[in-house]
Formats: C-alpha cells, sequence, structure tokens
C-alpha cells in the first residue's frame, strides 16, 4: 500500500501546464510507463513539425508528446477527448511527412487508454 502511494507521488510530478485533463492523466501515464522502464523519457509539446505550407507561410504541427522508448525509438503521441476530422489530418500529413517515426492518437474511452497508430 505505501508502495503504490509512492508511485501516486511520483506520478503527480508532471509539469501544470497542460491544456486539458486528458492530456495531465496521460502525462501521468507516461510517468508510470517511465518508473516502470517501458520507456526512456518523454517530453510535453517540446517539438515542431513542418506538414506543408509555403516558404513564407509554412504549416506546423506540435504533437502534445514526444516519447522515447527504452530503446530509442521516438513516438508521437496526440491526445484528444473527442478527435475532430482536422486534427486527424495534421496527424496523417505529419506521419506522412515523417515515416521515420511513429504517431500515434489516443482517447480514452470508459477509463482505459485507446491507440490508434499512423
Amino acid at each position: 500500500m505505501a508502495e503504490e502511494a509512492e508511485v501516486k507521488a511520483l506520478a503527480s510530478v508532471a509539469p501544470a501546464n497542460y491544456k486539458n485533463d486528458t492530456e495531465r492523466d496521460y502525462a501521468e501515464h507516461l510517468v508510470l510507463l517511465r518508473i516502470a522502464g517501458a520507456i526512456y523519457a518523454w517530453a510535453y509539446t517540446s517539438i515542431r513539425l513542418r506538414i506543408g505550407g509555403k516558404k513564407g507561410s509554412p504549416i506546423f504541427y506540435t504533437p502534445d508528446f514526444m516519447v522515447i522508448l527504452s530503446d530509442g525509438q521516438v513516438e508521437f503521441h496526440e491526445v484528444k477527448g473527442f478527435w475532430r476530422e482536422a486534427a486527424r489530418v495534421r496527424i496523417q500529413a505529419a506521419a506522412e511527412r515523417y515515416p521515420f517515426f511513429k504517431f500515434v492518437a489516443i482517447s480514452r474511452v470508459k477509463g482505459a487508454w485507446q491507440f490508434e497508430e499512423f
């Protein structure tokens, strides 16, 4: 029981600048994965990827989370409470332009995380 409280305390140290509760909850999930050794590291909105546009007006996509797996592979996770078509278009465009990264759309259904890879 004390060990569970310690893990929850460690999970709550994630930064508090998330756009919504779903992103905050997912950050806590990533902290637990980090503690368990399932991932090496993660960062919130730490990178901008150019996905289109012209020289004077580029279009960028900022994934919610950059996740570095234990084997060094980089994934970008986009967390939404509800997926709108525009968000799907952006993540799909990023996946097509950067095929050497994995892009994952994440939502929570009945308390469980759902993952869709691009």
